[in-house]
């Protein structure tokens, strides 16, 4: 029978080591895994996280091993290159940094055994991913395990599978369940004993064979039905030896069916199933990707909390562990490979590896619904050949891998709806910004209707939409502003929008969690994205996560909005309760302010901001409370001041009826003189960056024309530093003088 033992304990690690060692240094850390060594600099912005080698070391006595025949080292996730040496003796290299494999050690081991895994994150171009918009966390930041068998086992190498392939077809009410087996070292005369149970335990069917595939029919199943009744059965295989047993594996079940239909959505078990949820990133405050079970159950607490019925997994494969917990919860997902932003052609064998990989270590879980290809991977081009074929080749791959799931990409928002990249998978989403990159939130809803008239036989789905929020306040929410206010409305305005059409297939919001970005600069706190519902260190949600409570969970309740917004200046203030009660009273120091209604669970109160005032919002039994302080001068502390900025937009002078930096491209270009300070700008701007008609790659089309239109100028002209086009705060000032005299239409 096999054993596990787990090999956390206790590894010496070194990022100064220059060459695989022979002996553990005294001048060496020690550490635990769980472990990445970027968990602090890939977080405090600079893009300057150490990219690079390290090498983890640590000493084994046989005699502490079990008696057994065979040896395996399991690495569940090492960032995102590595090699495996025993003893000196190079065994393995593997790339993908987010996957499970092993190594087959029995040969290397002797008495006294020094391991040493070297494991690499530095840039190069045939390893996904190279450009993304998070860190690359280096380290051994999952579990590593030695695993012992007999000489006859179910298979340990085959793509770092379970060795268990579980495959149930719904016939009805009946579902027809094939499970089959890889076995090394098959001999003859051994069998295999196949049970499948209920989540109750009890035996449902059973066979013993000598064959390594086994079908059942089962009658009157208990389907699993997503966050309703998430039902799992359990296939068990027992390698047998004159009835001794060898070696055995399980793996958990549903059975269910589903299909994408481009009017209807998502349908589980012939049921419509709106798929309304959030993507996820694995990693945590001060500790990136090397996070515990506990963190991994808190995630999927809250966004059941949130009431969630689809996660994306982006941009890669997460751990087993949580897919168990999505299998186990209900939720319907998307699983992907970090085929993204940037296409390598020198990468193909990679992304075939990842996703062979990917498949087979997760074709036995039910929440899994789809197989995503890529993620904006046509930043530079959406027609190379190249791209292109690669697309055609990991498409084929998955269908002939897994029969039973459908395939999908996540599109860069500016990519045509008629590109021949979008016509590849079975489904498709665009990630789409528009109230946050460019465009404003009234675009989102249109965009999705003139794609599903264009391509009415393509599901279409939106799989990131979102916008940055941390703890700055305004009662006049500004796209670009950061405030939790402005969040907030984008979301309010994003719900109603993509709710409301069940031709959508999925929505996923980007991001569940804000999460590590090395290189990012904004915000006022550098180093992370902050489009999370809730905080990076999972400790504060904020109020845009009880909108999305509001719609979608049966949890009664109520929140005031704005509690961190305590001080304001206006006489009167707006105040915004969510709630998925029919009915919201708002009190004020005790005083009634009126019952309200609201279909859109968006609750809207005028509260007169008078000294100190107390507010209650009730919903029978229910209520929530906060506080406000009127005061005379805004409070600075609520607004935000970019660090590094060369001009923040409350420095800039903006007259009554004039034009300035602070208004939108669109706007400015709707008069004569706009125009022409924008044709000088835009020659600025193209001989800086070379290219007239391209911006590092991208193709400005009428698409992102549209989303350009809807920037203000300051935010368009902070966002062109990617071109090389950055003016100084001189410069930036000579512009905002000419629009000042450039005066608004009506006025």
């Amino acid at each position: 029978m096999r054993k596990i033992i787990n090999f956390n304990y206790k590894w010496a690690f070194s990022k100064e080591a220059t060459e695989v060692p022979t002996e553990i240094s005294p001048k060496w850390n020690f550490v635990n895994l769980p472990h990445s060594w970027n968990a602090i600099d890939g977080q405090d912005g600079g893009s300057d996280y150490y990219r690079g080698t390290a090498y983890y070391a640590k000493t084994l006595d046989k005699m502490d091993l079990p008696t057994a025949d065979r040896y395996y080292l399991e690495i569940c996730g090492a960032n995102s290159s590595a090699d495996v040496y025993v003893n000196g003796k190079h065994l393995a290299h593997h790339d993908g940094g987010y996957s499970t494999w092993r190594v087959d050690i029995t040969d290397a081991l002797q008495r006294e055994n020094l391991f040493v895994i070297a494991v690499d994150n530095s840039a190069n171009d045939r390893v996904y991913p190279q450009v993304a918009d998070f860190t690359f966390y280096g380290g051994l930041y999952r579990d590593v395990n030695i695993i012992a068998v007999s000489q006859s086992h179910f298979d340990l190498e085959y793509y770092g599978g379970p060795g268990i392939k579980v495959t149930p077809i719904m016939d009805g009410e009946n579902a027809n369940v094939e499970v089959e087996v890889y076995v090394r070292n098959y001999q003859q005369g051994q069998q295999i004993r196949y049970t499948l149970s209920d989540a109750e335990g009890n035996t449902v069917a059973s066979a013993v064979t000598t064959d390594t595939k086994a079908n059942f029919v089962m009658e009157n199943v208990h389907k699993w039905h997503g966050r309703k009744d998430p039902y799992l059965y359990t296939a068990h295989a027992e390698l047998l030896a004159d009835e001794t047993v060898m070696d055995d594996v399980s793996a958990r079940f549903g059975c269910r069916s589903f299909e994408i239909d481009p009017e209807q959505g998502f349908i589980l078990n012939g049921e419509e199933y709106p798929l309304r949820g959030v993507s996820r990133h694995q990693d945590r405050w001060g500790l990136g990707n090397a996070i515990l079970p506990e963190h991994h159950r808190e995630d999927m607490d809250l966004i059941c909390e949130v009431g969630a019925t689809t996660i994306r997994l982006a941009h890669y494969q997460h751990d087993q562990y949580f897919y168990d917990l999505c299998d186990e919860r209900g939720m319907v997902v998307w699983a992907e490979i970090p085929y993204i932003s940037q296409h390598m052609a020198t990468g193909r064998e990679n992304t075939i590896s990842q996703m062979k990989e990917l498949i087979t270590q997760n074709y036995n879980h039910p929440s899994i619904v789809v197989w995503g290809l890529s993620n904006e991977i046509t930043m530079k081009d959406d027609k190379d050949p190249d791209l292109i074929e690669n697309h055609k080749i990991l498409n084929d791959l998955c269908h002939e891998w897994d029969k039973t799931r459908l395939t999908t990409i996540a599109v860069l928002s500016m990519c045509p709806m008629d590109s021949p990249y979008v016509q590849i998978p079975d489904v498709v989403s665009y990630n789409h910004y528009f109230g946050w990159y460019g465009g404003d939130t009234s675009m989102n809803g249109p965009w999705f209707d003139r794609f599903h008239e264009r391509n009415p036989q393509i599901p279409i789905g939106c799989s990131e939409y979102g916008c940055e929020a941390l703890n700055w306040h305004t009662s006049k929410p500004t796209q670009g502003d950061y405030t939790e206010e402005y969040q907030a409305y984008y979301h309010e305005e994003l719900i109603k929008q993509l709710f409301s059409r069940k031709y959508i297939w999925a929505t996923h919001v980007w991001n569940m969690f804000d999460f590590g970005a090395d290189a990012r600069a904004e915000g006022g706190e550098n180093g992370q994205n902050h489009k999370g519902l809730v905080t990076f260190d999972r400790k504060y949600k904020k109020d845009a996560f009880y909108a999305y409570k509001a719609w979608l969970s049966d949890e009664p309740f109520v929140h005031l909005c704005g509690k961190r917004y305590v001080d304001r200046v206006e006489d009167v203030t707006c105040v915004t309760v969510y709630s998925n009660q029919p009915t919201v009273e708002l009190f004020a120091n005790g005083v009634s302010l009126g019952v309200k209604n609201a279909a859109d669970h968006f609750f809207k109160f005028d509260v007169p901001n008078v000294g100190k005032t107390h507010l209650i919002a009730v919903s029978g039994d229910l209520k929530d409370e906060g506080n406000l302080n009127k005061v005379e001068v805004f409070n600075e502390d609520y607004r935000l001041k970019e660090k590094g900025a060369v001009l923040n937009w409350f420095d800039i002078t903006e007259p009554e009826g004039y034009f300035s930096l602070n208004d939108k491209v669109g706007d400015i270009l709707q008069t004569d003189a706009g125009k022409e300070i924008f044709m000088a700008l835009s020659a600025k701007m193209s001989a800086k960056s070379g290219d007239d008609h391209k911006t590092r790659g991208f193709e400005i089309n009428a698409d992102m024309m549209q989303m350009m239109n809807g920037f203000t100028v300051l935010r368009l002209l902070s966002m062109a530093a990617i071109t090389g086009f950055k003016p100084t705060k001189e410069e930036l000032l000579a512009l905002n003088a000419q629009l000042n005299q450039v005066k608004k239409p009506n006025n």
